[in-house]
C-alpha cells in the first residue's frame, strides 16, 4: 500500500469520469479542517493476513492528532505504483478502515469510488501537511 496523506484546510470534489461500471452515481462533495489519504492499494494488501489495513488506520489517526481534527478521508488514488488491487477488493478494504475510523469516533468519510474528480486542494505549507507512507 502506498498512502500520501495531506491535511488540508478545505478538500472538495466533483465526479466527472465513471471509471467502474457498477458504482453508484455520485455527487460533489467539500470537507474543512480534513485529513485526506490518497490510497493505492495493491494485490498484496488485500491477501490474508497482510497488515496494510492495520497501518492505514493508525497512520491516519496518527495524523489527525497531529493536527486536533476527526474528520479523516479516503480518497482512493490508483497512481502511486505500478500494481493494483482488484477493484472491488480494494473498495471493501477502503471500507473497512473507513468502517473502523468509525468505530474509533472519528469523522470518516470517502470520496466517490470509481470516478476520476476534478478536486479543490487547499493545503498549508507545513512538514506535517503531506507525508507519503509505504507498507
Amino acid at each position: 500500500m502506498r498512502v500520501l496523506f495531506w491535511y488540508c484546510d478545505k478538500f472538495a470534489w466533483t465526479p466527472t469520469i465513471k471509471t467502474l461500471d457498477q458504482v453508484p452515481i455520485s455527487k460533489p462533495d467539500e470537507k474543512i479542517k480534513v485529513v485526506v489519504a490518497f490510497v493505492h492499494i495493491e494485490p498484496k494488501d488485500v491477501e490474508q493476513g497482510s497488515s496494510s489495513e492495520t497501518k492505514l488506520v493508525k497512520n491516519a489517526k496518527w495524523l489527525a492528532r497531529k493536527w486536533d481534527v476527526t474528520k479523516i478521508l479516503l480518497h482512493s488514488f490508483t497512481h502511486l505504483g505500478e500494481e493494483k488491487a482488484d477493484p472491488d477488493q480494494a473498495k471493501l478494504l477502503l471500507e473497512r478502515v473507513y468502517q473502523r475510523l468509525l468505530k474509533a469516533e472519528y469523522d470518516a468519510s470517502l470520496t466517490a469510488y470509481g470516478y476520476y474528480n476534478d478536486l479543490v486542494i487547499e493545503a498549508p505549507g507545513h512538514p506535517l501537511a503531506r507525508i507519503y507512507k509505504e507498507f
